[in-house]
């Protein structure tokens, strides 16, 4: 790990590969739902950042695992911190869409 290896943020590559590892997790992206149109992760539910309260209507149970992410990976970095204030304790910001090769959805 080198010096700088901080400012790189997540790694949305492992971030996913553990998400598909993990029974019972979910994939959440809190983008606008426009951004989520254009183009998302296949799988992910579209939960965006100003509308995170409505969580238990997709997570109910504290425990599941989640792992977010956005555009650039600022918003996911948000979205992890109130997941984890309202109580949920599996929580993972895998970073931006932006750093995504894989197939999308629209």
């Amino acid at each position: 790990m080198g010096f700088l290896d901080f400012l790189r943020g997540p790694n949305m590559d492992s971030g996913l590969t553990q998400y598909r590892q993990t029974p019972g997790a979910l994939l959440l992206d809190v983008r606008t739902p426009e951004e989520y149109a254009e183009g998302h992760i296949p799988g992910a539910q579209n939960l965006p950042l100003q509308t995170l309260q409505d969580i238990a209507a997709v997570a109910p149970a504290k425990d599941t695992p989640l792992f977010v992410y956005c555009h650039s990976g600022a918003r996911s970095g948000q979205a992890t911190g109130l997941l984890q204030r309202m109580g949920y304790t599996h929580v993972t910001n895998i970073g931006g869409i932006m750093h995504y090769h894989g197939k999308v959805e629209r």
